[in-house]
């Protein structure tokens, strides 16, 4: 077969949230739009917010010679530093265009960090459960994924952390709030976390970077703070995007922003711009850079999202469900009334025309995710397929 074997692997391993996407084409092609409800895909149906259409109607109407071309593989310098001027105010750590690198979203912002840190046989610490393409994007840089447990709240373990570092680990791949779960990594936590990697650099003589992406840090909850690694760990990247915070996934616009007082601060900036052109992507998106740089302290009505939150939680808790409340994004991840979470989503599927995602997808058996950055219809009607699974596995 021409598919090399990693790609195999990687197909099989991150195929699920795609496979149930394509799976509910189908359906609603078969039963129709209205009568199928999906809760599979993190897709903001909210439209972006009014200063983002204002902005471009702004630059359509006046644009600039060469507003379309290539720029340096960075980005715009004006656009960076807007970025960090944000990041300023929100760390009180200083940092400038010198410390920004412009992205293809997030996923491109991991890869080109990734690529940039890591020797053939590095070690990456995940937590589980896992963003379903971490492991993939760890192993296209030739890195090793070691998975870390978290507790019953899905927090990470700290003991667990301590004892997984070894000579060999260079980065802790970091997601809060998290995707599948919702949690919410709060300074003192994240302050445990830096004192660790701290304690084992020093250990072994290494730099272990945290590498956190963060495409959610807007859409937290219930009045709770998003503490950046920056504050507690000098080697850290960021690694995001605006697709969230904006609804514009489809635009692919993030950013890489390395800490200032990072070790070989130039060295490693000069990396992360070789490998954003050795990568493909060679720069991002101009438009997007010129149409975001005046809205970094713009979000989408986070008050919309916290509302599905309550609807669906208080739902599922009503009916039996174990669930954590999510403190953040848009996702939920109760624990299945069966052990067998495919066999599960199967049937809610076909018997309730409910999409979902496995546990299995991000790492762990026994749970599914669902999504609530959907309108109220499709969270509404899908309410009864939950309580006939309910009732069916006694659970009320």
């Amino acid at each position: 077969m021409s598919v090399s074997n990693r790609v195999k692997k990687g197909m099989e391993i991150g195929s699920w949230i795609r496979r149930m996407f394509e799976e509910g084409i189908a359906m609603k092609k078969k039963y129709g739009i209205e009568n199928v409800y999906d809760l599979s895909l993190g897709n903001p149906i909210m439209e972006p917010p009014p200063e983002f259409k204002a902005e471009i109607k702004r630059l359509a109407n006046n644009p600039f010679k060469g507003m379309h071309g290539y720029m340096e593989n960075a980005g715009y310098p004006e656009t960076r530093a807007a970025v960090g001027e944000q990041l300023t105010r929100e760390t009180g750590i200083k940092l400038t265009e010198k410390d920004v690198i412009m992205a293809v979203g997030a996923a491109g912002a991991i890869n080109v960090a990734l690529k940039t840190i890591l020797e053939p046989g590095d070690e990456v610490l995940l937590f589980i459960p896992w963003f379903v393409d971490y492991f993939n994007y760890v192993e296209n840089h030739d890195g090793v994924v070691k998975p870390v447990p978290t507790d019953e709240h899905f927090l990470p373990d700290l003991a667990a952390l301590e004892a997984a570092i070894t000579p060999r680990t260079k980065a802790l791949l970091i997601n809060s709030p998290n995707n599948p779960t919702g949690v919410v990594y709060e300074a003192n936590l994240m302050q445990q976390m830096a004192d660790i990697l701290r304690k084992k650099e020093k250990k072994y003589g290494t730099e272990i970077f945290i590498v956190s992406d963060e495409p959610y840090k807007k859409i937290i909850y219930d009045g709770l703070k998003y503490p950046s690694p920056l504050n507690f760990h000098r080697h850290s990247i960021i690694a995001t995007s605006h697709s969230k915070d904006l609804s514009i996934p489809g635009e692919r616009i993030g950013y890489v922003a390395l800490h200032p007082d990072c070790e070989d601060h130039d060295a490693m900036m000069t990396g992360l711009v070789f490998c954003t052109r050795v990568l493909g992507f060679i720069n991002a998106p101009a438009f997007m850079q010129n149409v975001i740089r005046n809205l970094q302290q713009v979000t989408i009505n986070v008050g919309e999202y916290q509302r599905h939150r309550d609807f669906i939680y208080d739902n599922l808790v009503r009916m039996g469900y174990q669930v954590n409340k999510p403190q953040g994004a848009f996702y939920i991840f109760p624990r299945c009334p069966i052990e067998d979470d495919v066999a599960f989503i199967h049937e809610l599927q076909q018997e309730h025309h409910v999409l979902a995602v496995p546990g299995i997808a991000f790492g762990v058996h026994g749970y599914f995710r669902l999504v609530y950055c959907t309108d109220d219809l499709t969270l509404e009607r899908s309410m009864p397929g939950f309580e006939a699974m309910a009732k069916k596995y006694g659970l009320i």
